[in-house]
């Protein structure tokens, strides 16, 4: 066990600062004597006077030997890692790091296709081709879910080349697929699975969330930490949980896309932010969880709103009455539990988690977490849908549509007039990431203004709306890609009028932002669906990025 206590980069930085010396290195503000006067008077001096280089004291990020070695250690050690990698260009460097450290060109990669625009990035630079899965859909939420177990199973035998698998895990609305049976699935051909966890770093600290990545078997998992964790923007990290990933070709990846003068601001919130969790984890994740269940039961209540959520089926009968559990319709579940307390495997524990090892080493097939193992008085949750087997109840998903708003129209009049600002607006509701920095204040604000938004006389545009679940479930049917990314984005191009490209092959990445998931990307056939949700997110306010004509009444499209 290591000194969680520790915040290595933290305590550096501090002595640094207060070392007297005539600085002749970059930057050029020199500790804050040469910071502009405005900057100044938003900032102060003293966050200034910690940025700093790559001094000898500060180590070196791509080749750590003392107090980055060290504090990517601790939190490898408090997040269940076997190594941990920290990120100070976001999260977008982990997943292109991660799929260029297992696809090159002309590879094939399965993943979904409600990926985060960093992925088709990814994609481009490593020149892999998608096999695409669509994943399930809730219609009458106009939520996409997690793709399944068996969808993986089903494309892995047709694409037994396959060189990784990446899924979303999480999605933004806090979904959870199964991610210890996909992770099964995934290793029988013994490739890795990649996960954009970037919206589960907190999963790790308390036993009412959902099972980490790690635990649930992911070889690779990229984790936001800033964004629902205590580290500034863009300070991310990147987990290893097996020896499937080449890490010397990963490290090479990460160095090509990462700063070579990384920001210790970023490097330093990171080692807080781990130190925070490991010391005060699970008090902090329990406050957070009761404001959730405060704030889910005030909404529950008002007319013409509701709350995403997910019923569960409980198991009947006890650990270790059979190979195999079943649930309460007598259905077997995908794994056995038989004896996994008492097999002779002991449980690591650090600060406040726990996870199966075995001579130190883990193992994807023993890391389920010990809190979702059944008893008598805690029975494990049957999933009804593969692709839903958890929500993460910190993520706070609100339908407006029911109150003759869309999700876009309601986003602006709360944050233009009622003083409440979501994470992300869509056609038909809000979501709202609660995490440890919010207090019951803000909730009560948030329960107020709901109720004041519901009074007011808005203009109504969701009428537009009314065909919009039949647009969907098309457009998720139908993803063709004549084209790879990377050959769509070197091609040859031509503009042409929005209403003629159908048809044609799109050289852009368009989606709507956020949560950056592309509509349309490189490589991908133009239909009337995908044009038909563009401008439907414009007439309803939302943004639209990527694309070289922001009016969208041109695109750019491949030349063949």
């Amino acid at each position: 066990m290591l000194d969680q206590t520790k915040a290595p980069i933290i305590q550096t930085l501090k002595s640094l600062t207060q070392k007297s010396h005539a600085p002749f290195y970059a930057p050029g503000h020199k500790q804050g004597k040469g910071i502009p006067q405005p900057l100044n008077d938003l900032l102060g001096k003293k966050v200034f006077l910690a940025d700093l280089p790559e001094l000898p004291e500060l180590d070196n990020l791509f080749a750590p030997e003392s107090v980055i070695k060290e504090a990517q250690e601790l939190a490898a050690e408090t997040f269940g890692a076997l190594q941990t990698k920290f990120l100070v260009n976001g999260s977008t460097t982990g997943i292109i790091a991660g799929i260029i450290a297992t696809c090159g060109n002309g590879d094939k990669i399965i993943l979904p296709r409600n990926i985060h625009q960093s992925v088709v990035s990814g994609l481009i630079i490593s020149g892999a081709i998608p096999i695409f899965i669509h994943p399930e859909y809730d219609s009458d939420w106009d939520i996409a879910l997690s793709i399944t177990p068996e969808s993986i199973a089903q494309t892995l035998a047709k694409h037994p080349d396959a060189k990784a698998v990446m899924v979303i895990y999480p999605t933004y609305h806090g979904v959870c697929g199964d991610i210890a049976a996909i992770a099964q699935e995934v290793h029988k051909y013994n490739i890795p699975l990649l996960v954009d966890e970037a919206h589960g770093p907190h999963f790790a600290f308390h036993p009412e969330l959902p099972t980490p990545a790690l635990v649930g078997g992911a070889d690779l998992t990229v984790q936001s930490i800033h964004k629902v964790l205590g580290a500034m923007t863009q300070a991310s990290m990147l987990h290893l949980g097996s020896k499937r990933i080449d890490s010397y070709r990963l490290s090479q990846a990460l160095q090509m896309l990462q700063s070579s003068s990384p920001n210790y601001l970023l490097l330093a919130s990171l080692d807080a932010a781990r130190q925070q969790m490991a010391l005060f984890g699970q008090e902090l994740m329990s406050q957070t969880l009761e404001l959730a269940r405060d704030a889910r039961n005030r909404i529950s209540q008002l007319p013409n709103f509701s709350v995403f959520d997910k019923e569960i089926r409980s198991l009947t009968n006890s650990p270790g009455n059979s190979d195999l559990l079943t649930n309460n319709e007598g259905k077997k579940l995908p794994f056995s539990i038989k004896g996994r307390r008492n097999n002779g495997m002991g449980y690591k524990t650090s600060s406040n988690y726990r996870y199966p090892v075995d001579d130190g080493v883990l193992y994807p097939e023993d890391r389920r977490n010990n809190s979702l193992l059944p008893s008598a008085s805690c029975p494990l949750p049957f999933p009804i849908n593969s692709g839903f087997v958890a929500l993460d109840q910190t993520r706070l998903t609100v339908k407006v549509s029911d109150i003759d708003l869309s999700g876009y129209e309601a986003d602006e009049i709360l944050h233009q007039k009622l003083g409440v600002t979501c994470e992300l607006p869509s056609f038909k509701s809000l979501a709202f990431i609660i995490s440890l920095g919010n207090t019951k204040a803000d909730i009560d604000q948030l329960i107020d203004a709901l109720v004041n938004l519901a009074e007011q006389n808005c203009r109504n545009k969701f009428n537009q709306l009314t065909d919009f679940k039949t647009e969907i479930d098309d457009y998720l049917i139908d993803s063709s890609i004549p084209f790879s990314p990377r050959d769509a984005f070197f091609a040859q191009k031509d503009y042409l009028p929005i209403e003629k490209s159908l048809g044609c092959i799109s050289a852009e990445l368009i989606c709507p932002y956020p949560p950056g998931i592309p509509v349309l990307m490189p490589g991908e056939i133009i239909t009337q669906q995908h044009l038909k949700i563009l401008e439907q997110v414009r007439a309803l306010g939302g943004i639209i990025t990527g694309c070289s004509d922001p009016t969208l009444k041109t695109i750019k499209v491949c030349r063949y």
